[in-house]
């Protein structure tokens, strides 16, 4: 459990809030009873339908149609992310409800604190474990309008793609995928995956540059980037899957894979992953299948794509990332 977790159930424990029946965004495995659980991340989500909670990767006013008497938000280190989330359990909230917020000081939850305050008002807050835990009751005030428009698909920049926070890269086309996209051949063809899809940019060039695909799977353990992913190929050749594939099969094997999983910035900043992802396209190649993938440079994947891959070279290399194809 995190530092903001360990203070949430402090103050549950220590009778600074009354439990009742309640949502949870983002949530974490607490000593709670009559929790409707919002987890959409999906190592997460596997790991809370192992409880006796109710757990869905998105809720919404159809789940308790009177609205909840008792709202809980897990604090990211995302601002936007934590805009939207607290507008949206705004919205989950019965009047007078009540709104708890947690988060940990080094991802900036002091700061949200004060936002909050000037936005809604507080009830209380208690600092434990390096974190902040504080609440307001639902009155009169509504959210400010940018908060409830980070709560849903939105135009990125100036192109012609919807994101969210939350998702990877969220606001912006990743460098990383950008370089990835410029050097993959156009004569990628047959049943391919698109492995850690984000908001769906490299699924989108393949379709649009590789007339040969005939099947695209786009894969990410993140079920707000399926949604996006869903938004921004219209197209019949692809589906989006929301799989954890460091733990969960591929649904097929495939002649190509694409990879950029953010393994490289963000929560999942560990190398374990990108060698889970490595790991994971190995086995879901045909043989003779190719897999493309981008990473930072000095992240040491060149040994375990010699030992997974019959071979491998360096397609590109800008001193800041390092795009990869290798053959199984």
């Amino acid at each position: 459990m995190s530092g903001a977790g360990r203070a949430l159930a402090h103050a549950f424990e220590s009778g600074a809030l009354a439990s009742r029946r309640a949502f949870f965004l983002r949530a974490e495995a607490l000593l709670l009873k009559d929790i409707d659980a919002e987890q959409s991340f999906r190592p997460d989500y596997l790991r809370l339908k192992q409880t006796k909670w109710s757990v869905v990767p998105r809720l919404d006013g159809g789940t308790h149609e009177l609205g909840y008497e008792l709202g809980l938000v897990l604090l990211t280190k995302h601002k936007e992310e934590n805009f939207a989330n607290i507008a949206r359990g705004w919205a989950l909230l019965a009047p007078g409800g009540r709104l708890v917020c947690a988060g940990a000081n080094d991802d900036g939850a002091a700061s949200l604190e004060k936002h909050v305050a000037k936005a809604f008002g507080l009830a209380d807050k208690i600092s434990k474990f390096h974190s902040r835990v504080f609440w307001f009751d639902k009155g009169d005030r509504a959210p400010p309008d940018y908060w409830r428009g980070l709560a849903k698909l939105q135009p990125v920049g100036a192109g012609p793609w919807l994101s969210q926070p939350g998702i990877f890269s969220w606001d912006h086309v990743d460098d990383g995928s950008a370089l990835l996209a410029k050097h993959l051949p156009h004569d990628i063809a047959g049943t391919v995956a698109d492995f850690g899809c984000g908001w769906g940019y490299l699924s989108r060039h393949l379709l649009d540059h590789c007339p040969g695909v005939s099947r695209l799977d786009m894969i990410d353990a993140e079920h707000r980037a399926t949604e996006a992913a869903r938004a921004n190929v219209p197209d019949s050749r692809a589906t989006a899957h929301w799989l954890d594939l460091i733990a969960e099969a591929a649904p097929t094997t495939y002649d190509a894979i694409v990879c950029n999983p953010p393994f490289h910035a963000g929560r999942a900043a560990e190398p374990a992953l990108g060698q889970g992802f490595i790991a994971a396209a190995s086995r879901a190649l045909k043989p003779g299948g190719h897999f493309y993938m981008v990473a930072n440079r000095g992240l040491p994947y060149e040994p375990l794509l010699k030992e997974h891959f019959a071979s491998f070279e360096t397609l590109a290399d800008n001193n800041k990332f390092r795009v990869s194809r290798a053959i199984r």
